[in-house]
């Protein structure tokens, strides 16, 4: 299987470039799959419904959240009806909608898409480990399903990179998201899953993690205030992760990032 995970889509910017260009992508790489990060869609905080919408036309298969996922308060109904959008599967029972849910992509395979938040500086939910161990433990990677996706939505690195290694042997792919910057450290670990700390995000990065340079700059040097943040509304790059899996195994034989437009140096996965 071929499938692609594009990080947090940050404001119009992010937006446009996805959209314009994801089905490009997915015709150049041969994608069975598409996963989109879209909690700062809407202006950098949340996602609403015609936003889902505009990425399900363009290609996408599957969008997760994160920290911003009730922003939008129109959100929550929708949430609750369409299963191709996760949250993270550690908030509290009772929270509206889901975090996790399988598909079964346009050629017959499946896969299980786990959105989860990590803890440290964040708002502290239940346990991320244990929450994504009890999912993989009942749903074992190339039996119930051709792949799995963990989405690990966190601010530290060493945070991401033990879930990766938590993961190891029964993921196809754990990534990470939220700090807006792609990582150079997309690789396979030993035990067969493919890994990057963080995919990047679709944005504008002539900014400060996708949101105009203004407010931002204010904040650091004066310590006031000046107003809301903005997204950054340049060229925007899309940023994610590819991956190939082995269809016996579900483990990964191939990761690399992909990067496209705006401002970063392009990448695309060299496929033999």
């Amino acid at each position: 299987m071929k499938f692609a995970y594009f990080g947090d889509v940050v404001g119009r910017s992010g937006r446009e470039v996805l959209i314009e260009r994801l089905p490009e992508i997915r015709k150049r790489l041969d994608l069975d799959f598409v996963v989109v990060n879209g909690e700062n869609a809407a202006a950098g905080f949340g996602i609403t419904e015609k936003i889902s919408e505009e990425f399900y036309a363009a290609g996408t298969d599957c969008i997760v959240l994160g920290n911003h996922s009730f922003d939008q308060k129109e959100i929550m109904p929708y949430l609750e009806k369409d299963a191709r959008i996760l949250r993270p599967v550690n908030y509290p029972a009772g929270t509206p909608g889901r975090g996790f849910s399988g598909f079964k992509t346009r050629n017959g395979k499946t896969i299980l898409v786990i959105q989860v938040m990590a803890r440290l500086f964040m708002d502290p939910l239940d346990d991320p480990f244990a929450a994504v161990d009890k999912i993989l433990a009942a749903n074992p990677l190339g039996k119930k399903f051709d792949a799995i996706l963990v989405d690990i939505h966190g601010e530290i690195t060493s945070e991401k990179m033990a879930m990766g290694q938590f993961c190891d042997g029964r993921a196809s792919l754990v990534v990470g998201s939220h700090t807006h910057v792609p990582t150079a450290d997309a690789q396979i670990f030993p035990g067969g899953t493919a890994y990057q700390t963080d995919a990047g995000m679709c944005g504008d990065y002539n900014s400060v993690i996708g949101m105009d340079k203004e407010e931002p700059l204010r904040r650091f040097t004066r310590k006031i205030s000046g107003g809301r943040f903005t997204p950054a509304l340049g060229a925007g790059t899309a940023c994610g992760v590819f991956v190939a899996t082995n269809d016996k195994t579900g483990l990964a034989q191939m990761v690399s990032p992909i990067r496209v437009g705006g401002r970063l140096m392009e990448i695309w996965p060299e496929l033999s």
